[in-house]
């Protein structure tokens, strides 16, 4: 296996996005303004990375030009969605230098100039990285994560931090997503007053707003790809071991991952193009290259399964009928399954990841400053009640500090059950309908923003590939009134550019992504 698996297919991506172009549809800012950005020739809601190089290869875009419209967007729009905690004060130095090596034709590559926001609990060096806890807050890191390193050598310019749901959801038994004690509540930029969803909230919710080109999200099962659905825009959870879990505020290693969040899938091809391997991360590969390269009518004669899940309601599960349609209109031959195993793996995966939080949340705060492990934390949230403003509870820390160890046997019998059926309920149901990939539907229309209930997020299309480890993707599929839902694709092990190639034949196919009206709040009882 090599990695230009990847490369291959963002390569391919990207010829056919210069050559295709984007539609040309825009987003309104809240105060009745546009994406499109005065003077800078580009509408910053459809233009691609791919695009945007090309300018800055003519000349007729400088990454300082496209940086400054980016951060007065932050300054004009984030206000209503406060999605982004803080931006960095080096970022138009960042883009200066880039400038440089654009105009010396020694640009660094597909990501040199572009501005990246990063979910706030990914080590930064000279930024503060807090996953949304006043515990972190004190104190920056002392280096950057691995994968900050490669955007950095990438030329990426790194624009501030994202909001995030404190400790990525998982610290009290009913959190409400997107809400920090250091960052307060993100809200949807579709409509107000509903949820982002998902630890990753803060990154969905700004490139929604069209805060930035692309955004970094985490994921331990659903925390990139929900508000990557919620948000209307592209989300992809790598295989494990493509991105370094180094350097990020971890729940388990058996499942977390870094992965790119954007508003369509050549820039996520490119993202993770740059993000993969390194410090000991397995490449991003694909078997056979020629076969993971778009094609004209790249839906035709793939074989996809598509998994219901009704229990998401019937406005989520009509989405999905039109979906198929579309899909089969193309060329796709579209079977419905149950992908087995399901329950069992809902029973394990929770008591697994008690277990794995309490190994790793007391090394990753062994690096630093604050409290030095799990016992700590409890103690410190007990004493401050700014931690308490939203909910109060961290049962699930309390929970982990009494869990059995990871070498308890109980304990390594259950997660090697969960890695086996897992894997199973995708690989089963691949081979059994020879199929390239499964569809489900990434989230449920969002739920409205609510301390006092908490989250309505029982959303089980996330959890086979978060657990095996395998890739998912979510794509606009579609909306229920205002309320964006998406399609997540899973495929099987490292099949992360495949998995790019078909999504972005079927973002293509479906074009359901359309521009945030930032609506305080809509009528719950009608759906279109």
């Amino acid at each position: 296996m090599r990695r230009t698996g990847v490369a291959t297919v963002a390569a391919a991506l990207v010829a056919g996005t210069l050559w295709a172009g984007t539609p040309a549809v825009h987003a309104e800012d809240g105060a009745g303004g546009r994406a499109s950005a005065a003077g800078l020739g580009v509408d910053l809601d459809t233009v691609t990375i791919p695009q945007l190089q090309a300018r800055m290869t003519k000349g007729s875009l400088t990454s300082k030009a496209l940086t400054s419209a980016y951060l007065r967007r932050i300054d004009t729009v984030d206000p209503k969605v406060n999605a982004v905690l803080r931006t960095d004060p080096t970022a138009l130095r960042q883009a200066a230098a880039s400038d440089e090596r654009h105009r010396a034709g020694r640009a660094l590559g597909p990501l040199d100039g572009i501005p990246v926001l990063l979910k706030d609990n990914v080590d930064t060096r000279g930024m503060p990285t807090t996953a949304g806890s006043l515990a972190l807050a004190g104190s920056p890191p002392d280096a950057d994560a691995p994968l900050v390193q490669r955007l950095r050598k990438a030329g990426a310019v790194i624009l501030g931090k994202t909001n995030l749901s404190e400790w990525a959801n998982f610290r009290a038994a009913k959190p409400t997503s997107g809400w920090s004690a250091v960052g307060g509540q993100t809200h949807n930029p579709y409509v107000l007053d509903r949820n982002p969803c998902g630890s990753s909230a803060g990154s969905g919710a700004a490139l929604a707003a069209s805060l930035a080109q692309v955004a970094i999200g985490t994921e331990t099962d659903g925390s990139i790809v929900c508000p990557a659905g919620m948000n209307g825009v592209v989300g992809l959870k790598p295989s494990l071991g493509v991105v370094s879990q180094s350097g990020v505020v971890p729940i388990s290693a058996e499942q977390d991952t870094a992965g790119p969040m954007a508003r369509n899938v050549v820039d996520t091809a490119l993202t993770l193009a740059v993000l993969s391997g390194g410090d000991g991360a397995r490449p991003a590969v694909s078997q056979g290259l020629p076969d993971a390269r778009p094609r004209p009518g790249g839906l035709r004669g793939k074989r996809i399964g598509l998994w219901r899940l009704p229990e998401l309601g019937p406005d989520v599960d009509a989405v999905m009928t039109r979906t198929a349609r579309k899909l089969r209109t193309a060329g796709a031959e579209v079977v419905e399954v149950t992908p087995p195993y399901q329950k069992r793996l809902a029973e394990l995966e929770f008591p697994a990841l008690l277990s794995e939080f309490h190994r790793d949340i007391d090394a990753y705060l062994g690096t630093r400053k604050g409290p030095r492990d799990l016992a700590g934390l409890i103690e410190f949230n007990r004493t401050h009640p700014a931690e308490q403003t939203c909910f109060a509870g961290q049962e699930l820390f309390e929970q982990a500090l009494a869990a059995p160890p990871t070498t308890d046997p109980a304990y390594r019998a259950m997660r090697a059950e969960l890695k086996d059926l897992s894997r199973r309920s995708i690989d089963e149901t691949l081979a059994a309908h020879d199929l390239d990939a499964i569809a489900a539907p990434t989230n449920p229309p969002a739920w409205t923003t609510d301390c006092k209930r908490g989250d309505n997020d029982v959303i089980p299309s996330s959890t086979p590939a978060a657990v095996a480890g395998y890739p998912s993707l979510s794509v606009p599929a579609g909306f229920v009134k205002e309320l964006p839902v998406g399609v997540l694709l899973t495929a099987g092990d490292h099949q992360d550019a495949r998995l790019l190639s078909l999504g972005a034949a079927v973002e293509q196919r479906l074009r359901a992504w359309r521009a945030p009206r930032y609506l305080p709040t809509i009528d719950s009882g009608s759906t279109r």
